[in-house]
């Protein structure tokens, strides 16, 4: 999908899910909402700030930049329309669903994914 690793990815996601929950988005809350340690959310935090995909003052909220919203929908369009497709046309169990969208939203190409989402279009008329 991106130069930038399926780590991130799922980073930025987890913040685009808080930032519609929460004013503040803080470091333990991305820890929780992942089950990952603060430090390893330090570390991601860091590189989504070089990558310009969030803003962060010391000892403040994480803020999604224009860019980092951006790539956030996408990964999150992403695992919704895999999930949508592995739970409605497959028939996957929920809980199936939710983890392979989650695996092959970081590896399916570009054109197989907008190929699937004019497939999913056009079953639906």
């Amino acid at each position: 999908m991106s130069t930038f690793s399926p780590s991130s990815q799922d980073y930025l996601e987890a913040i685009l899910e808080l930032s519609n929950k929460e004013n503040e988005i803080r470091s333990i809350d991305i820890a929780q909402i992942m089950n990952v340690s603060r430090a390893s959310v330090n570390k991601a935090v860091g590189v989504l700030k070089n990558l310009g995909y969030i803003t962060q003052e010391r000892y403040s909220s994480i803020v999604l930049t224009p860019s980092g919203m951006q790539a956030a929908l996408a990964v999150r369009e992403r695992h919704d329309t895999l999930k949508y497709f592995l739970t409605n046309v497959l028939n996957v169990s929920e809980i199936t669903s939710e983890a392979d969208a989650c695996k092959m939203e970081h590896s399916i190409s570009s054109e197989t994914f907008e190929k699937l989402k004019i497939f999913l279009k056009n079953s639906n008329k």
